[in-house]
């Protein structure tokens, strides 16, 4: 089996979670949301180097969190593999190591996640604030 098939396969498990939770909405919607941040904060340095952020945060509504703990997943990993293909694929460099930290929030403007990016020249998934 390749990487990306099992990674496809994890992110179709985890893709069911979040769409039972996220009220019906496709879970490509936390994807893309993802690909906006990035694309959001790209800082063109030459028509051939494009940088974008490294360090994302993702937000998730505590009942989405909770059921993806349960079914033992690792959402980080998988939205971090996702991001970097996504990144690839439009020919981005990152700012530094690219890392998606997920984390739990009670309050969320929109009920469901929120994402954030930063630039961190070194960085692990430790070094997010909680």
């Amino acid at each position: 089996m390749s990487t990306l098939t099992g990674l496809e396969r994890a992110m179709e498990r985890l893709g069911g979670s979040l769409l039972a939770h996220f009220r019906h909405k496709e879970p490509v919607e936390l994807i893309e949301a993802l690909h906006k941040e990035c694309d959001d904060h790209i800082v063109v340095c030459s028509e051939s180097r494009t940088v974008v952020p490294n360090a994302y945060e993702v937000e998730l509504a505590e009942f989405a969190h909770e059921e993806l703990e349960r079914n033992g997943g690792r959402i980080d990993q998988v939205l971090t593999d996702s991001l970097l293909r996504y990144g690839e694929k439009q020919g981005y460099e990152w700012a530094g190591p690219l890392t998606v930290h997920v984390t739990r929030s009670p309050d969320l403007p929109n009920g469901r996640y929120r994402v954030a990016s930063a630039v961190m020249k070194h960085v692990r998934a430790g070094a997010f604030q909680h």
